[in-house]
C-alpha cells in the first residue's frame, strides 16, 4: 500500500491500473469510481480491518476493453507495471507507472476509428496572437498554426475536433479559454503548468525533435505562439509516454485563410460527416463520397472534406488526377485492387516506433510493402503530377523480405514467450528449437522403457505447468514402482513420480525454451529496430498512398453517380446546370430526383429570395448550391450536368434550429446568434445560405429582421454577397424592386382538386401562396382541423385585417355570441377576390387555367361562407 500510495501521489488526474500477478488492481477512490463505470464488483482490501481499502480489478490480458470504456468516459489511465522479474526480486516487487493513456495518447487499433484522426491539441494566448498546434500520436500527424481573429481560432479548433485540449493552468480571468472551455465541457481538458508553454523551451523541444538548428524549414521560425503550443504538446508526450517520441519527423504550418472555411455550424447543417437526426455518418456528403479503400486514405479524405481548397492552382491539379483516374478505369480498378493489401501503414509504422508492435503488427507491414511495387508499376501509366509516385520502393522492398525470411504467420500475439521467429533465421535460435523438439520424442522413448523396465504398461510420462515432467501409475501397480522413483504428487487413482534422469531432463529442455524465448524476443527488437530506421521512407510512401487512395476514390465516385468535372471561374459566378443535391439523390424513394438549375453572380442575380411551401424541396436546392461548390474547391466532380463554380472563402449556413437548453437559449435566441455570426464575418467572397430567418418570434418582428438581415447582405462592403433566402414571408419578395441585385424564385408545385403536387423544380417569380393547409393534410392532421383552418384563413384574407377575436367560437358559438358578429367577419368578400385577380398573369395563362383559378377562387369564397 505504501508502493502504491507513492506512485497514486504521482498521478493523482488518473486512474492507477496497478500491476499485481495477472491483474491490474485499483484502490480508494479510484476503485470506487472505476467499479461503477465499469460495472465490475468494488471489493475491499483487509476486510476484517477497522476501515477496509476499497479495491477493485481487472484481468491484464483483458485490460484494453476496460482502459476503452475510462477513456471514452474522458478520464485518463496510468498503467503501472512490474519492472522487475517476480521470481528474482528480493522484497517486493519495483513497480512504476510505464504510461499514462488519455484520450488523446492511444495508440491502440482496437480504441480508434480507422478513419478518424485522434488529435490532441494545445493551444496558447501570446499578446494578440493565438496559437494552436495539434498531432496524432498514432500516426505522427504534427500541425500548428497561430492566428490573431479569435472567432476563427475557436472555429478551427472545432474543425480539428480533438479528442483532449492541452491549455495553461493560469486561464480562469481570459474569456477566451473560457470559449474554449465552453466548447469542449465534454471532452478530456489538461491543464498544464505555464513553464510547459514557455517559448524557449518549446522552441528548444522542437529543434531536438527534428534534429535542426532552425524552424525556418517548416514556415513557424516567427510564430511565437504557435511554437509554444507545439512546444507544451511535445512536453505532454514525453510526460506521459515516459520516452522521447522520434516518429514525429516533420510539422506542418498552415494559414487558416488558406482553405475555405465552413463553421462548425454550417458543417452540422450541412450533414458533411454526421447527420443531424443521429449523428452517425450515414446519410452524410462523407458517406457518399468516400470510397477510399485504406483506413490513411479515409482518414485524409475526411480532412479534404473539411479544407477545401481556395487556390485554383491546387484545385485543378487535384481535378486532373481525378478526370485522369475516372478515364482510366481499368488502370483505376486495377489499383484499388492492390491496396486492399496495404494496411495502415501510418499507424502501423508509429506503433513499432513506440515499441507497442507485434509480430501481427510487422507482418501486416510485410503485406504492404509486398503490394507497393504491383501498385507503383500501375501508376507508371498516370501523368498527372498527384498520381505520380514520388517515393522509393527499394529500401520497402528490402524491409519485406527481412520480415518474409524473419516472421511466422502463426506467430502469437504476445512477444515475450516465443513462436515468433521463423527456422532457419537464426542458427543459435534453431538449435535451441531442436532441443525443445526433441525432447518430445525423447519423453516417448522413456516411456517405452519405463514400460519395458517395470512391466507396468500403464505408466505414463507427462507434464504440466505445476510440476514440470513426471512418471504417472495407476494405485493399482504402485507395489511394483521402482526404488529410485520419487514420489511427487498423489491423486486419487494414481501416484506421480520423478527420476533423476528425468529431473536432469527438465532442467535442459526447460532451459533451452527459456533460451528460445528470451532469444526470439531479442531478435524481433532487432527487427523492429530495422524497420524504425525506415519510419521516414514509410510515412512518405503512407502519404502518397493515402493521397492517390483519396483521388481514385473521387474518381471512382464520380464515374459510379455520373459526376462532372467543375469549372473554376474568377468572374464572380456561380453557375449550375442540372445539379443535384449528392446525398438526397441516393436516398429519395417513391419518386424521381429532379435537378435544377441555378446561376448566381456579383452584378445581376447576387441574392435570391426563394419562396415555396413546405416540403416542396426548398432546403435541398439550398443545400445542394453549398454543397457542390464545396466539392468543387476539394477537388472533386460535382453532381451536375455543367458547372462552373468561382472561388468561395466561406460559407455560411442558417438551418433551422433547435433550443439549446443546456446554455439557457431559446429557438430564437439560437438563430439569432447563427444570424449575428453570419452578418459579422462574411465577405463579399462568401456564400450564406439562409433558411428561414425570424420563425421564433411573432410574425411582424421576424419579418423586419428578415427584411433588414436581406438588405444588409445586399449591400455589404458596398459589393454584396452571394445569398440563398429561402421564406415563408412572401412580403420578402417586394426587395426585387428596391434592390437591383435580388431576384425572386419559388419551387414550382401543382394544386389540383384542392391537392398539390410537389414539382421540385426552381422557377423564376414569386408565389403568393405557402400551402400550408394542405402540407398539414399531407401530414396527417384530421379533416375536421383543416375544414377549420381553411375557414380561419378565408376570414382573415377576405378582412384583411388579420384575426378577428370572433374566429376564437366555434360557428355555434359565435351565433349564440351574436349571429351579426360572425357575419362581421365576411364583409368585403370581394377585396379577397380583387386582389387575386390583380396578381394574375393573364398573358401566360391557358383556357384550362384560367377555369381552374375561378374555380379555385369558388371553392375559397364557399369556404369562407360555410
Amino acid at each position: 500500500m505504501q508502493q502504491y500510495l507513492s506512485i497514486k501521489d504521482e498521478y493523482a488526474d488518473a486512474i492507477l491500473f496497478f500491476r499485481m500477478g495477472d491483474f491490474y488492481e485499483m484502490f480508494f477512490d479510484d476503485a470506487k469510481m472505476a467499479s461503477k463505470i465499469l460495472e465490475i464488483t468494488l471489493t475491499s482490501r483487509n476486510k476484517n480491518d477497522d476501515i477496509p481499502i476499497p479495491m477493485c480489478g481487472v484481468p491484464f490480458r483483458a485490460a484494453k476493453t476496460y482502459i476503452a470504456r475510462l477513456l471514452n468516459q474522458g478520464y485518463k489511465v496510468a498503467i503501472c507495471d512490474q519492472i522487475e522479474d517476480p521470481a528474482t526480486a528480493k522484497g517486493i516487487v519495483k513497480r512504476d507507472v510505464v504510461r499514462v493513456i488519455t484520450p488523446g495518447m492511444i495508440l491502440e487499433d482496437e480504441l480508434l476509428d480507422e478513419k478518424t484522426s485522434n488529435y490532441i491539441l494545445a493551444v496558447v494566448h501570446d499578446g494578440d496572437d493565438v496559437g494552436i498546434a495539434y498531432l496524432d500520436i498514432s500516426t505522427g500527424d504534427f500541425w500548428l498554426t497561430e492566428s490573431k481573429n479569435h472567432s476563427a481560432v475557436i472555429q478551427e479548433t472545432l474543425r480539428i475536433s480533438p479528442s483532449e485540449i492541452i491549455l495553461p493552468a493560469a486561464v480562469e480571468k481570459d474569456p477566451f479559454f473560457s470559449l474554449i472551455i465552453q466548447e469542449f465541457q465534454n471532452k478530456a481538458i489538461t491543464f498544464l503548468e505555464e513553464k510547459a508553454f514557455e517559448y524557449g523551451k518549446g522552441r528548444e523541444y522542437l529543434l531536438d525533435q527534428f534534429k535542426t538548428v532552425t524552424l525556418e524549414g517548416f514556415g513557424c521560425e516567427n510564430l511565437r505562439a504557435g511554437i509554444r503550443a507545439a512546444g507544451a504538446l511535445l512536453h505532454y508526450i514525453r510526460e506521459t509516454q515516459k520516452k522521447k517520441i522520434d516518429h514525429f519527423i516533420s510539422l506542418r504550418t498552415y494559414s487558416l485563410d488558406h482553405f475555405l472555411l465552413i463553421d462548425d455550424t454550417s458543417c452540422r447543417n450541412l450533414e458533411l460527416v454526421t447527420n443531424l437526426r443521429t449523428g452517425t455518418r450515414q446519410g452524410t456528403l462523407l458517406s457518399i463520397i468516400d470510397k477510399t479503400i485504406t483506413a490513411m486514405g479515409g482518414r485524409l479524405l475526411k480532412r479534404w472534406l473539411r479544407y477545401p481548397l481556395i487556390h485554383i492552382k491546387d484545385i485543378e491539379l487535384r481535378l486532373n488526377a481525378v478526370e485522369e483516374g475516372k478515364k482510366k478505369g481499368r488502370i483505376r480498378s486495377q489499383i484499388r485492387q492492390g491496396l486492399t493489401s496495404v494496411y495502415d501503414l501510418e499507424r502501423l509504422g508509429s506503433k513499432v516506433a513506440m515499441g507497442h508492435a507485434n509480430a501481427k503488427d510487422l507482418i501486416a507491414l510485410k503485406d504492404s510493402f509486398q503490394a507497393l511495387p504491383g501498385i507503383w508499376s500501375l501508376l507508371a501509366q498516370m501523368e498527372t503530377d498527384h498520381l505520380k509516385c514520388k517515393s522509393h520502393v527499394d529500401t520497402l522492398n528490402q524491409l519485406a523480405d527481412l520480415l518474409e525470411s524473419a516472421i511466422r504467420e502463426d506467430a502469437p500475439p504476445t512477444i515475450q514467450e516465443g513462436g515468433i521467429i521463423k527456422t532457419g533465421f537464426s542458427q543459435q535460435l534453431d538449435e535451441l528449437i531442436e532441443i525443445s523438439r526433441d525432447g518430445k520424442s525423447w519423453l516417448a522413448k522413456l516411456e517405452i522403457k519405463e514400460k519395458e523396465n517395470t512391466g507396468i504398461n500403464s505408466l505414463k510420462v507427462r507434464y504440466n505447468k505445476v510440476f514440470g515432467y513426471y512418471i504417472e501409475i495407476p494405485k493399482t501397480h504402485s507395489k511394483a514402482t521402482p526404488s529410485h522413483y520419487v514420489r511427487k504428487q498423489t491423486l486419487v487413482n494414481a501416484e506421480r513420480y520423478i527420476t533423476d534422469e528425468l529431473k536432469a531432463f527438465e532442467l535442459k529442455v526447460l532451459s533451452a525454451e527459456e533460451q528460445r524465448a528470451t532469444l526470439e524476443y531479442e531478435i524481433f527488437n532487432q527487427i523492429k529496430g530495422e524497420v524504425i530506421k525506415h519510419h521516414e521512407e514509410i510515412q512518405k510512401a503512407a502519404d502518397f498512398l493515402a493521397q492517390v487512395d483519396c483521388l481514385l476514390a473521387l474518381a471512382e465516385t464520380a464515374d459510379l453517380n455520373d459526376y462532372t468535372r467543375p469549372e473554376i471561374n474568377t468572374e464572380g459566378i456561380i453557375w449550375i446546370e442540372d445539379g443535384r443535391h449528392p446525398v438526397v439523390e441516393k436516398v429519395i424513394s417513391g419518386e424521381r430526383f429532379v435537378p435544377n438549375s441555378i446561376r448566381m453572380d456579383n452584378h445581376e442575380q447576387q441574392i435570391l429570395i426563394i419562396t415555396g411551401p413546405n416540403m416542396a424541396g426548398k432546403s435541398t436546392v439550398l443545400r445542394q448550391v453549398a454543397l457542390l461548390v464545396l466539392m468543387a474547391q476539394m477537388g472533386s466532380f460535382v453532381p451536375a450536368a455543367k458547372t462552373s463554380i468561382c472561388l468561395i472563402d466561406r460559407i455560411f449556413t442558417r438551418v433551422g434550429a433547435l433550443d439549446n437548453l443546456s446554455h439557457g437559449q431559446s429557438t430564437f435566441m439560437v438563430e439569432m446568434e447563427e444570424t449575428a455570426n453570419i452578418l459579422n464575418n462574411a465577405t463579399s467572397n462568401s456564400l450564406i445560405i439562409l433558411d428561414e430567418i425570424g420563425r421564433g418570434t411573432s410574425t411582424y418582428d421576424g419579418l423586419s429582421i428578415a427584411w433588414s438581415v436581406a438588405e444588409y447582405l445586399h449591400d455589404l462592403h458596398n459589393t454584396g454577397v452571394k445569398t440563398l433566402f429561402a421564406t415563408h414571408y412572401h412580403e420578402l419578395t417586394e426587395l426585387s424592386h428596391i434592390k437591383p441585385r435580388v431576384k425572386n424564385f419559388n419551387i414550382a408545385v401543382k394544386e389540383w382538386n384542392d391537392q398539390i403536387i410537389f414539382l421540385r423544380k426552381l422557377v423564376q417569380g414569386s408565389t403568393n401562396r405557402s400551402y400550408g393547409i394542405q402540407v398539414a393534410r399531407l401530414a396527417g392532421i384530421p379533416d375536421h382541423v383543416i375544414k377549420r383552418s381553411k375557414k380561419i384563413l378565408a376570414n382573415i384574407e377576405s378582412t384583411g385585417q388579420g384575426l378577428n377575436r370572433n374566429l376564437l367560437y366555434s360557428d355555434k358559438e359565435a351565433i349564440q355570441k351574436g349571429g351579426y358578429q360572425q357575419l362581421e367577419l365576411f364583409r368585403r368578400p370581394e377585396n379577397y377576390i380583387l386582389d387575386k385577380l390583380k396578381k394574375l398573369e393573364l398573358s401566360k395563362m391557358t383556357p384550362l387555367d384560367a377555369l381552374n383559378c375561378l374555380n379555385e377562387l369558388q371553392e375559397d369564397i364557399k369556404g369562407g361562407l360555410d
